[in-house]
């Protein structure tokens, strides 16, 4: 079983210190497709954020562990506005 195919919904995003970056909405293509939930405040709010499946390091329990510090990783998510 690949690691990507071990990720589900509703599954703890994590930076490789811990740091808590979002929650599993689904896989989407290459990348993790997180909760709006976790969109952040002001102009990211309501906007779903993709993380690349390159960054993930392992799948643990109930949590997506990647690759690279939760400061790093901020840097590589995609953002897309959803239509209103």
């Amino acid at each position: 079983m690949t690691v990507t195919s071990k990720i589900r919904e509703h599954m703890e995003v994590v930076g490789a210190d811990g740091v808590h970056l979002g929650t599993v909405d689904k896989v989407d293509g290459q990348r993790i497709k997180l909760t709006k939930a976790d969109s952040g405040e002001g102009a990211h709010k309501g906007h779903h954020h993709y993380i690349p499946l390159a960054l993930v390091a392992e799948v643990d329990g109930k949590k997506v562990w990647l690759s690279a510090n939760s400061d790093v990783a901020v840097t590589f998510e995609e953002e897309k506005s959803d239509p209103v």
